[in-house]
């Protein structure tokens, strides 16, 4: 028990202390590991998720991003106990830069009590940022000044978090990039960091509610997410069709949309719109995601979230 409170004490004291928003999807909530490496889907042996999200659309150079995750599961004890192994490989595309990152992770699951578990992760994170400077728009196009600077380089940094996982509760916290905290020069992404709640309201065998709120910190700027989604289910399909709404301070709505495509497949759909001065360029961003899901374990009792 002393083991597990420290733990739990490191984890958060950590967390805390790296606290100073980035590139990331709308529909995170689908699937937390988006932004947090000690994510545990424990239900299934092995999730593959894709999502692509084209944003301010109209607005010339406006951000394209990728996301591609595969997390498999290696070593169960006694249904107490779980770890897994997770990939995440990042792509982003801003005007005449762009970005990659690819990402091993390790987590791993201890059973706190009958009703609580506590997932702890961490990432290891290869970056590649570069220019194409045929796509930039120059002053004086034959500048040598332009060409004598570096168009390519890559950074090495790091992800950590840790989750704690209730019967109808989810409470996590994570922070991207540390290494950039201590090295200026590791800046191609800076530090961010997240600390969220959400929640599941059953109201009947029909449907329930969802709420979820984040905090989300990059250096001086300060965000706070809402969600709020309506799940219909049915006995074989759980989380069927889902209607939501996001809210990011201090000017960006958005609506949700998910549905299941059959057993093992999962389509979630997003539509945002930012009503600060880029609304006069665009007419919102576009998020969709396809998520796989195979080898599920029905006696596994690793993760009972909302069951």
């Amino acid at each position: 028990m002393k083991n597990t409170v420290f733990l739990i004490l490191f984890n958060l004291l950590c967390l805390i202390g790296f606290s100073q928003s980035n590139i990331r999807l709308n529909n995170y909530w689908e699937n937390t590991y988006y932004i947090n490496p000690a994510s545990i889907y424990s239900e299934y042996k092995y999730v593959f998720s894709g999502a692509v999200r084209q944003q301010w659309l109209l607005f010339q150079g406006a951000p394209i991003t990728g996301f591609f995750t595969a997390v498999g599961m290696f070593n169960t004890k006694k249904n107490t106990q779980i770890g897994h192994i997770g990939l995440t490989i990042f792509s982003d595309k801003i005007g005449y830069t762009s970005l990659l990152n690819i990402s091993p992770s390790y987590s791993y699951s201890v059973r706190l009590n009958k009703s609580l578990l506590m997932n702890m992760g961490i990432a290891y994170k290869v970056q590649s940022f570069s220019y194409d400077m045929t796509k930039s728009t120059l002053g004086t196009a034959d500048d040598p000044a332009i060409y004598s600077n570096e168009t390519k380089w890559r950074n090495q940094n790091a992800d950590m978090g840790v989750e704690f996982v209730g019967r109808s509760i989810l409470i996590g916290a994570s922070s991207q990039n540390l290494f950039s905290l201590f090295n200026q020069d590791n800046s191609s992404q800076s530090n961010s960091n997240f600390l969220y709640v959400m929640k599941k309201y059953k109201l009947d065998n029909s449907f329930y509610l969802q709420s979820g709120i984040c905090a989300i910190q990059n250096k001086e700027l300060s965000q706070l997410e809402l969600n709020v989604s309506t799940f219909f289910n049915t006995n074989n399909h759980p989380d069927l069709i889902q209607f939501g709404i996001i809210y990011r301070t201090r000017n960006e709505i958005g609506v949700l949309f998910g549905m299941d495509l059959g057993n093992s497949v999962r389509l979630a759909y997003d539509y945002d719109y930012n009503f600060s001065g880029i609304r006069y360029s665009s007419i919102g961003s576009h998020e969709i995601m396809l998520t796989w899901k195979f080898g599920k374990l029905p006696d596994c009792k690793c993760r009972e979230l909302y069951k």
